[in-house]
């Protein structure tokens, strides 16, 4: 498998020039394809490849279920990375359809859309049976930075993690690309067979919360501002969105009586 880290020699201008070395996040080209076809290709870390390719296939409604992959194979390849899988022939028929449908090209997050408006369906209702304090969030985004081994050596990857109270480690995936991220956590999520809340390290654009509302995730939270399209679209799905997350507390932009703030 290819190095998700590289390590590159420059030239540092501080006042004086000297010679140095960054650590670097490589980025490759990833295939996710299925019976052989291609369906999607995207930039992103090359690790945990298995995670995001059961991940992406269930946020981009390919699949329902683990079970509908009947072989995942990961290969190395001279231009990049190939995720292999086949399907069910149920799942296989339904991607034989909706290939017919596929107008063109779309971009990073709304893979094989084949109009605006499936791309901008509505978010899947989530659950409505999880409440935590306010102070168990900060918590949680207090420990992330600490569990983002790839951005601690590169400063330059973005991070999905789950929190689930009473687990005592969150599970975090990371990649140059803040789609990626979260395609990896939803899929080492359901291999575990985890549920929880989404942390992310990134902005929150409508495609984050769709991938989170088919994931189930009730409560939402980003270090960074959501956009105004997904702000309407968590409110609709019933996903409790925080954002701004800072060392001094955050905004809660959608369904705050899931969080106690006593």
């Amino acid at each position: 498998m290819i190095n998700p880290i590289v390590t590159a020699a420059t030239t540092i201008w501080r006042d004086a020039a000297s010679a140095g070395s960054r650590a670097l996040p490589e980025e490759t080209a990833i295939a996710v394809t299925y019976g052989r076809e291609t369906f999607a290709v995207m930039m992103a870390s090359p690790q945990d490849l298995e995670d995001f390719a059961l991940g992406f296939s269930l946020s981009e409604s390919i699949i329902e279920s683990q079970a509908d992959i009947t072989s995942l194979d990961i290969f190395t390849l001279p231009l990049g990375i190939e995720c292999r899988m086949e399907l069910t022939h149920a799942k296989r028929d339904a991607l034989a359809a909706r290939r017919r449908r596929i107008a063109g090209p779309v971009g990073c997050g709304l893979c094989g859309m084949d109009s605006l408006e499936q791309a901008l369906r509505p978010a899947k209702p989530v659950p409505h049976s999880l409440r935590l304090s306010a102070s168990e969030i900060a918590g949680a985004l207090s420990r992330l930075p600490k569990a983002q081994t790839l951005n601690q050596a590169t400063r330059a990857v973005h991070a999905a993690a789950l929190y689930t109270p009473g687990a005592p480690e969150l599970l975090v995936r990371e990649d140059v690309g803040r789609h990626n991220a979260l395609d990896k956590l939803i899929g080492a999520a359901t291999i575990a067979g985890r549920h929880g809340i989404i942390l992310l390290t990134s902005r929150v654009s409508i495609e984050l919360i769709q991938k989170a509302a088919i994931f189930g995730a009730e409560i939402l939270a980003a270090v960074s501002v959501p956009s105004a399209r997904a702000v309407r679209d968590a409110e609709q799905a019933g996903i409790t969105l925080i954002a701004v997350a800072r060392d001094d507390g955050f905004e809660i932009f959608t369904h705050p009586e899931r969080i106690i703030l006593k």
